[in-house]
């Protein structure tokens, strides 16, 4: 009985796995059945002439209908160049040759992608989302490509990094800047420094870029524990973030003054 049951089991799943199978070749079975998926030869009919049947562009190989901004994107106009075609590279160089206005992004850096995702982001708010183009960045079963894997870690990274330098620019404000021919730059706190509001005013230190001498004017905290300090810490320090080992004091400019200057 135990030897019958388990031939029917191995008969099942194979009837099964067959069934599948030539359901997936007849088109039946597709877990993207819904998304279309253009050949770039096909695409490239999409630039919004005459005769074409529409104006499509695409992003990553997430192709777009931007008909509704048609005098951007048809024949003539400036923007013209990324209809029909995946020009992903060419939304942050500005490079719209057609050497440019290709879907080649993996030179370039994080804030480049971060860039290139705000531009995904203003398509997908924008205008319809019509399929996927089979290529770099989707296969012809319309699922994604290590490259387009790499290229959204890469934008996750870039996300990170700037919630970092944000976080950064709230702890250390830039200072207010001012350069006269006689007096030289005078560096400056004020609650609104920098563009960052906050209840302190701190006083200016220059910020070294670990293992550079590269360094900006910042404006630090006095008071308080260190931004980066747990409460309760029993070593807390009411000195704010001035012991960071990143900042050094002005030369001839008081430890606790609100403005400092520098020689012309």
């Amino acid at each position: 009985m135990r030897k019958l049951d388990r031939r029917w089991l191995l008969l099942s799943l194979a009837v099964a796995a067959a069934a599948a199978m030539a359901a997936r070749l007849l088109g039946w079975w597709n877990p993207h059945a819904d998304i279309r998926v253009f050949i770039p030869e096909e695409l490239a009919r999409y630039r919004g002439g005459p005769r074409d049947p529409g104006l499509y562009l695409a992003l990553l190989g997430r192709v777009f209908d931007v008909s509704s901004g048609r005098r951007h994107y048809e024949p003539g106009a400036h923007y013209s160049g990324f209809a029909g075609r995946d020009a992903s590279r060419a939304f942050v160089t500005g490079d719209y040759s057609e050497a440019g206005l290709v879907d080649d992004v993996s030179d370039l850096s994080y804030s480049e992608m971060l860039t290139l995702r705000n531009w995904l982001s203003f398509y997908e708010k924008n205008y319809e989302f019509v399929g996927k183009v089979i290529g770099r960045f989707y296969g012809e079963d319309g699922l994604p490509t290590p490259e387009l894997t790499q290229v959204e870690t890469m934008m996750t990274k870039s996300l990170e990094a700037k919630k970092q330098k944000l976080k950064e620019k709230e702890r250390f404000p830039p200072c207010n800047v001012e350069w006269s021919s006689t007096r030289g730059s005078r560096f400056w706190c004020s609650q609104k420094s920098g563009g960052v509001d906050r209840d302190w005013i701190g006083v200016p230190r220059k910020l070294y870029k670990p293992g550079t001498e590269e360094s900006h004017c910042v404006c630090v905290k006095t008071t308080g524990p260190p931004s980066d300090q747990k409460p309760g810490d029993p070593t807390q320090r009411n000195r704010g973030d001035l012991d960071h080992p990143n900042l050094r004091e002005y030369a001839d400019c008081s430890p606790r003054a609100v403005t400092c200057f520098s020689s012309p």
